[in-house]
């Protein structure tokens, strides 16, 4: 097989690890053995290798003294993804509010439209928790992000939700939840076709302060649990 072949084949296994990972197909805790993954994948251990060590310089894999693992974010880390989360999504609309010779003269409409439209469809039908639900939230504030102009802002918030995106994912919300998530989405929608910038932003700052305060108290909650769980027996 030529080199092209062998990137093609490491690309695709990358691409599959990554969202087993995201999407807890593999548990949180299990240790990343290349053989294992090669026969999961049904590929050599080589282009597994190449893609665990692209996972880590996503800082989605951590090496630790018995191997390769998903990162686990501790509490405090958690805390820093959600605020350099709310960093990036806020300068999206301080480009614009602000004025600044860089900053196009207004959102992708369109593309903002598109996301009103799918967050639309959602209330009158509402989606399933799970996998699905976490990565439509995340196209939609990367999509929002992206529409502000520019592209690097949300490749940046891209790699936050890939750290993030794991807690999420086994974080199941209940009705009210996602109902919420889909009435804050469509408002923010709202506004920014509206040309409402500020009240746009004060809308995004509660909602990502809400889902911060959330997903912390839920991995809290969790903690607890395993504490609790480590005092008992079957």
């Amino acid at each position: 097989m030529g080199r092209g072949g062998r990137v093609s084949l490491a690309e695709r296994v990358y691409e599959s690890l990554r969202d087993d990972l995201a999407t807890g197909r593999l548990a949180p805790a299990e240790r990343l053995r290349a053989e294992r993954l090669a026969r999961r994948y049904g590929v050599s251990r080589t282009p597994v290798r190449e893609a665990l060590a692209r996972l880590q310089a996503d800082g989605l894999v951590q090496r630790h003294p018995e191997g390769l693992y998903l990162y686990r974010p501790r509490l405090a880390e958690l805390d820093e993804l959600f605020e350099l989360r709310m960093v990036l999504e806020t300068r999206g609309f301080q480009r614009l509010v602000l004025g600044s010779a860089a900053a196009p003269a207004g959102h992708d409409l369109a593309a903002v439209r598109t996301e009103l439209t799918r967050w639309q469809e959602f209330r009158d039908t509402p989606p399933r928790p799970g996998p699905e639900l976490v990565a439509a939230d995340e196209r939609f504030h990367i999509e929002l992000l992206r529409a502000a102009g520019n592209s690097a802002l949300a490749e940046a918030l891209s790699a936050v939700y890939i750290r993030v995106r794991p807690v999420r994912t086994m974080d199941v919300p209940t009705a009210d939840r996602v109902a919420a998530m889909t009435t804050e989405h469509i408002a923010i929608a709202e506004h920014v076709l509206a040309g409402r910038r500020e009240h746009a932003m004060h809308t995004l700052v509660t909602h990502i302060s809400a889902s911060c305060v959330h997903v912390r108290a839920r991995a809290e909650q969790a903690i607890a649990f395993t504490k609790l769980g480590g005092t008992v027996r079957d």
